[in-house]
């Protein structure tokens, strides 16, 4: 999901208020407050500068080099690769998610590791292999 600049900053700022509101129930001297408040302020432009610009390279790896054209380099070359009739007809009717879950699984990536690559609770990614096995 791309990154949104006015929920961050909203956020932000009630998380601040709430702080500062503390702040000054304990006593603290507004000056501190202030100084806190720029500071903080610098730091959250500096996440935010960072977020916006963050490159997210995609859900779909391009795994393989160019020296070995027998491994598939994406999920689509996955599928094409297929060379049973009744599994790639199966699997040309799954969603994107399960298609590269499969195509990753494949490249030898455990469950854990999918999880981390395309953000599928790793309880999920399990489910939907169970499931397309059965199919099978």
């Amino acid at each position: 999901m791309a990154y949104n600049k006015a929920r961050a900053e909203k956020a932000w700022l009630k998380w601040k208020a709430k702080e500062e509101k503390h702040l000054r129930e304990s006593g603290v001297n507004e000056d501190t407050i202030q100084r806190l408040h720029t500071y903080d302020w610098e730091m959250f432009k500096a996440e935010r500068n960072y977020q916006q610009r963050h490159i997210d390279i995609g859900t779909f790896p391009d795994i393989a080099s160019d020296d070995s054209p027998a491994l598939p380099r994406n999920a689509k070359d996955f599928l094409n690769n297929i060379e049973d009739e009744r599994l790639y007809r199966l699997l040309r009717e799954v969603d994107s998610q399960t298609l590269q879950m499969l195509f990753l699984k494949s490249l030898g990536y455990t469950a854990k590791e999918i999880e981390q690559r395309i953000g599928m609770p790793e309880s999920m990614i399990h489910n939907r292999i169970s499931r397309l096995r059965k199919k099978i």
